[in-house]
């Protein structure tokens, strides 16, 4: 058994994201997102189903062109969409990606 403290991981940035990888298998793959004050997730394609949890902070969320806040201890949950997402004072997040066969 392995349990994950998501206050605890390592995490670099949306560029980075890659390394920020903490789990995966064929059916999802997990990691740990670390935002800066200002810092963004540019506007992507998301081939997958994808999940947010806000560990801390806040976001703001945008999907297929409409936005919303999301708060800490907050989880969105969405079908393939274009995505974004912009910290004002800095925040961490965990992203789950359902079906990461053809997910980047």
């Amino acid at each position: 058994m392995e349990i994950f403290d998501l206050l605890k991981l390592s995490a670099q940035g949306y560029e980075n994201r890659n390394v920020n990888v903490f789990f995966q298998n064929e059916l999802f793959k997990t990691r740990v997102i670390a935002l800066d004050p200002g810092g963004n997730i540019p506007e992507c394609k998301m081939e997958s189903f994808v999940l947010f949890y806000v560990v801390s902070g806040e976001v703001l969320l945008g999907r297929n062109g409409e936005s919303s806040p999301l708060r800490e201890g907050q989880v969105f949950i969405s079908e393939p969409a274009l995505i974004s997402m912009t910290s004002v004072s800095g925040a961490r997040l965990m992203g789950v990606q359902i079906g990461t066969q053809n997910a980047g």
